[in-house]
């Protein structure tokens, strides 16, 4: 993650900022959150406290819903993006990992060559030896 994904992270606005720039009641937000929509971080005192990132969801869901869209259009709309990202996640992971690790193809070719340059070495190395034997 990223420095900025963090700070688009970072819970910082109370609930009565949220309602003017999304221009959503505390209901609404509410509502949003019991639904799993966001997940506002609590201060001590149980204050809801919503990041960047919260916002932009709020602001998404309300032009989804001035579209048309229902609650549950909006909650499949999610959990396909959480999908999605966790696929991409799990590809950039394996992409790593291939970059990091050879694969047993790789494994098997390398270990082919060394075999070969061993049987090489011997074959060169023996040969001069038996000479001396025989």
């Amino acid at each position: 993650m990223g420095g900025s994904e963090i700070r688009r992270n970072m819970p910082l606005f109370t609930i009565g900022i949220v309602m003017k720039l999304t221009d959503l009641s505390a209901r609404q937000i509410r509502y949003y959150e019991e639904h799993g929509l966001i997940s506002p971080a609590r201060t001590e005192g149980n204050k809801r406290l919503f990041s960047l990132n919260d916002i932009d969801k709020l602001l998404e869901i309300k032009d989804l819903i001035d579209q048309g869209v229902n609650l549950a259009g909006i909650k499949q709309i999610y959990s396909v993006k959480q999908q999605q990202a966790a696929m991409k996640a799990n590809e950039d992971k394996q992409a790593k990992k291939a970059l990091s690790e050879p694969s047993d193809a790789e494994l098997r070719r390398l270990l082919r060559k060394e075999i070969l340059r061993a049987g090489r070495f011997h074959r060169n190395g023996g040969h001069g030896d038996n000479s001396r034997f025989h």
